[in-house]
């Protein structure tokens, strides 16, 4: 059975994501987390009938075929023409060099530079591509649950234990399943950990072995899932570093809080309407600080291609100040593009809750940490995130002690390290 279903999974990344051979074709690998396919394809429809001699062929994919199965053909020298990803840094070898291709490398620079050295090689000024949004970790409260409850929801300035203690609360009154979640993600959990003091990144730039902050947050958080404030489902429900959100969970109404991020906010506008209240709450507090994470997803293209000018010319237009603009105002996404932003952005909904969310996570963005905002662009970035979040499950399993999982994941990244030869 497993023989069977490693066949089949080989064989459906090499139908979905092999690389285009026609003359004139683009295909794209893409990812949503909410409405924004539907927006690309949209866009596309519409270059493709300015510029009919490009075909560009959007595969719509989840996130894990794009975590777990891209990196294996990037790894054989295949892979789409573009691609949408998060682990920019990690693979940037992979990235094409768009520098020499695109119509006006200066714009590029203006405008997307803030974020370039997320997606290049180290030392390069290498154009990769560019970030379809940024965005920023924090926390959802169902504003309906509390209110029904007669809780308070924390204010600003609370720490996760205040939201732990509020949302057991509301959970045990209203007879909801789940007080707490956070996202089956590396990322996700770097917020916190940030947030009590830890600091991943040693003195000569490579990973620093797990400090007490990190397992302060850490020992906190598995104790949170044995004793069912955090959702265990979504943190012991999948093996390895497998993603998992519980947007769905919250979605639902079974979901008092959940710590997730600023790309839902459209997700939830759509799904959840007026069946009830919700806010965007920030991040929680912790003994140092009350950051989040900041990253997003980028849109690169592959240098395994073989139309490259077709390429430069699909990424051109899709890095257009009038593109980027309507893409994110349908999207309800915070875009990277410099000029977008300074002339702002007339989102594109009438849903107050989705305006006073996203408003909500441009001030979270003024409270970063320089750790927080170092890390995108940090090469090592990825190989913490994996390791974080295979043996934090083991633990929330009970498969090992949280001790034994902070062994394992300083030995897991070390490995990652060994083996990269850097």
């Amino acid at each position: 059975m497993k023989k069977t279903g490693t066949m089949l999974a080989a064989l459906a990344v090499g139908l979905l994501t092999s690389t285009a051979a026609m003359a004139g074709d683009v295909r794209i690998m893409w990812y949503s987390d909410g409405v924004e396919g539907e927006v690309l394809k949209d866009l596309l429809d519409r270059f493709m009938k300015e510029n009919p001699g490009i075909n560009v062929i959007l595969d719509n994919v989840s996130y894990s075929v794009v975590k777990e199965q891209l990196p294996v053909q990037l790894e054989a020298g295949n892979g789409p023409d573009i691609a949408r990803v998060t682990n920019l840094k990690a693979q940037s070898q992979h990235w094409l060099d768009l520098r020499p291709l695109v119509a006006d490398p200066t714009y590029w620079d203006q405008n997307f530079g803030g974020q370039a050295d997320w997606m290049r090689p180290d030392g390069s000024n290498q154009i990769s591509g560019f970030m379809t949004q940024i965005t920023i970790a924090g926390g959802f409260a169902n504003k309906t649950l509390f209110d029904q409850a007669g809780v308070a929801i924390p204010g600003k300035d609370a720490t996760w234990d205040d939201w732990a203690k509020a949302a057991k609360q509301v959970a045990e009154n209203q007879q909801v399943p789940f007080p707490m979640a956070l996202d089956r993600s590396g990322h996700r959990l770097s917020g916190p950990n940030l947030a009590y003091g830890g600091n991943y990144i040693g003195a000569d730039g490579k990973p620093a072995p797990l400090d007490d902050g990190s397992k302060n947050f850490l020992k906190t958080f598995v104790g949170w899932v044995a004793d069912g404030t955090m959702s265990k489902d979504v943190w012991v429900s999948a093996a390895g570093s497998t993603y998992r959100a519980a947007a769905d969970d919250f979605i639902n109404g079974q979901l008092v809080y959940y710590y997730s991020g600023s790309w839902q906010v459209p997700n939830f506008s759509t799904k959840i309407g007026t069946n009830f209240d919700w806010v965007a709450t920030g991040s929680p507090c912790g003994p140092a600080n009350c950051t989040g994470m900041t990253g997003g997803a980028g849109l690169v293209a592959v240098k395994y291609t073989k139309n490259p000018k077709e390429v430069a010319k699909v990424m051109d237009y899709l890095a257009s100040e009038p593109i980027v603009k309507e893409f994110s105002e349908r999207t309800l996404f915070l875009p990277a593009h410099k000029g977008v932003l300074a002339k702002g952005l007339d989102f594109k909904t009438d849903d107050p809750q989705a305006k006073a969310a996203l408003n909500g996570f441009v001030e979270a963005s003024k409270s970063l940490s320089d750790e927080a905002r170092k890390l995108p662009g940090w090469l090592w970035s990825d190989a913490v995130y994996g390791a974080l979040v295979t043996r934090v499950s083991q633990a929330a399993a009970g498969e090992m002690t949280v001790d034994e999982a902070f062994t394992r994941i300083d030995s897991d990244i070390a490995t990652k390290v060994k083996d990269s030869g850097n």
